[in-house]
């Protein structure tokens, strides 16, 4: 909230795309914005400036659980009748890992990445189908997805990406044909190849710049995979009571995952292949379409690949949450930067609930399944770990610490590289000598990206500015630029003044690889739209153009 609240108030100055979060750390500020993802924080801010502040947690869950439910109705409403899709959907926006989000983790922007979870598994359908929807438009929505993933959470993006490889590997094995599956697979890859060019002008920044801060902290022991994994237990009490309520959870739903896989499985055999093979009338969701666009006599081995997807999706994301999956962990790309292995669960219950829906085909065995697992966050929940809540009052407290300058605490691995934060003096002037002591100065702008003052010196001194030292910051005095130090332990901007009168003014400049980022990003958007617009169908004899 800290964050959205803060967005908010750079956009009051004229701050489209904040970078600087400037009151991070007790007004010291940080680089925050460079690499969190903008999806979340700008849902969050735009809902705040329509909203009272304890309105807007509320409000912001509500959407994005509302948005996830109807990902997955789409999806759904491939194989399922209406009835069936919406116990889907409601089902999926509602799984016990997205009440923990909400009512234990608050991790805002994983939550909105379950949105786009049914939507990748829709779009990778499409292409390994090319008789229902040919030419190149699934793999552009394909492109918007991925791009969507990491713009709304960098350790969703990693397993979006590696569930996207993963299952498209599955349906080009079900093809059996390297003919039949290159092209899709091509076609993959090039939409994830675009869809980071989409991204660009966050993720390239957010590559270069990680060696500008310390960005090492991300995987500093209680937040590495290998103390996050199932029923993992550290020398740390309120770690092993969080792991537990989540592994407990996580163990519920993995067994209601390996009876709804087998019980799944009987549902398509009965319903989808056979009906299919013997030309019997398909269900409401395929009539008119064909199987997937296909012909009719696809042999069962091929009609059974939904469900092979969504089981080894389910399967994998299961077994990656414990200790014998550490070696992926470990020598996987990128993977360790999940950290949390339980994240898994976001694509896990993707899975489950079109699994789940098929397997219980009454109402009464899908309601005592729902029933078991919110019996398991709620026990779970209260004997293990109790849910904390905000109040209105610590809203309004946290609002309050905004507009007079006291700012919040920030987080480690977006502080300056080298800096230690837990050495700043809450007290410090905005501009102090090298004891710490008060300088005489005429502020005229201290805005998130702008101080701007006025000094007079008796004597020639170094000026300590109450700001991090980051590499975007430039320095100027008296409309010279000047090269600036930096403290020993907390790294603040330091600034040599000469004698007399000087017009300092430090200003958050666009890094080269900003501007490299958008450009790409530029190129990238252009490619789609271009992509696009070649790839419009084309009418069929005797339809309208």
């Amino acid at each position: 909230m800290y964050s959205w609240m803060e967005v908010l108030g750079q956009w009051k100055h004229g701050i489209v795309y904040p970078r600087w979060a400037a009151l991070a750390c007790w007004g010291y500020g940080e680089a925050r914005f460079l690499f969190y993802p903008p999806a979340s924080w700008t849902l969050g801010a735009a809902l705040g400036a329509a909203l009272p502040w304890k309105m807007v947690p509320g409000a912001y869950c509500w959407i994005v659980l509302t948005l996830a439910g109807a990902s997955m109705y789409r999806l759904a409403r491939e194989w399922l009748p209406a009835p069936d899709a919406l116990f889907a959907a409601v089902f999926y926006a509602l799984n016990p890992y997205h009440l923990l989000i909400v009512y234990w983790r608050s991790a805002y922007a994983e939550l909105l990445a379950s949105v786009l979870l049914p939507v990748v598994v829709l779009c990778l359908l499409r292409i390994f189908s090319p008789e229902r929807e040919p030419g190149f438009r699934p793999a552009l929505w394909l492109t918007l997805t991925l791009a969507a993933a990491w713009l709304t959470n960098a350790p969703a993006a990693v397993m979006i990406h590696y569930s996207v490889a993963g299952l498209a590997l599955v349906l080009a094995v079900r093809e059996r044909s390297w003919e039949r599956s290159w092209r899709p697979l091509l076609r993959t890859a090039l939409a994830i190849a675009l869809g980071a060019g989409l991204a660009s002008f966050y993720l390239i920044p957010t590559v270069y710049e990680m060696r500008w801060v310390n960005i090492g902290e991300v995987l500093s022991p209680g937040v590495r995979p290998q103390d996050n994994f199932l029923f993992t237990i550290i020398a740390d009490p309120d770690h092993n009571r969080f792991n537990f309520l989540v592994s407990t959870v996580a163990l519920a739903e993995i067994g209601l995952l390996a009876v709804a896989m087998w019980g799944s499985r009987r549902w398509w055999k009965k319903h989808v292949g056979t009906a299919a093979l013997a030309g019997a009338p398909r269900p409401r969701a395929f009539r008119g379409l064909g199987w997937f666009g296909c012909p009719v006599a696809r042999s069962a081995t091929e009609l059974e690949t939904p469900w092979t997807l969504l089981s080894a999706w389910g399967a994998a994301s299961a077994v990656l949450m414990f200790s014998v999956s550490n070696l992926l962990w470990q020598h996987l790309p990128k993977f360790r930067f999940v950290q949390l292995p339980f994240r898994w669960l976001l694509c896990m219950n993707a899975a489950l609930a079109m699994l789940l829906t098929m397997a219980a085909k009454g109402w009464r065995s899908r309601g005592l399944a729902c029933a078991i697992l919110l019996a398991a966050v709620i026990v779970a929940g209260y004997r293990i770990q109790p849910p904390w809540w905000e109040t209105a009052s610590d809203i309004r407290e946290m609002s309050n610490a905004l507009p007079d300058g006291s700012g919040y605490e920030g987080t480690d691995e977006y502080v300056p590289a080298g800096a230690d934060a837990y050495e700043l003096d809450k007290g410090l002037p905005l501009v102090s000598d090298d004891t710490g002591a008060s300088v005489p100065s005429q502020v005229l702008a201290w805005g998130p990206i702008e101080k701007h003052f006025t000094v007079h010196a008796a004597t020639p001194q170094n000026l300590t500015v109450r700001v991090f030292s980051y590499p975007a910051w430039e320095a100027e005095v008296n409309g010279t630029p000047t090269k600036t130090r930096t403290t020993d332990v907390t790294r603040l901007i330091v600034i040599p003044l000469a004698a007399g009168d000087s017009d300092v003014h430090i200003y958050f400049r666009r890094t080269s690889d900003r501007v490299i980022g958008n450009v790409v990003s530029l190129i990238s958007l252009g490619l789609v739209i271009a992509a696009w617009s070649m790839a419009q169908p084309k009418a069929r004899p005797g339809q309208p153009v």
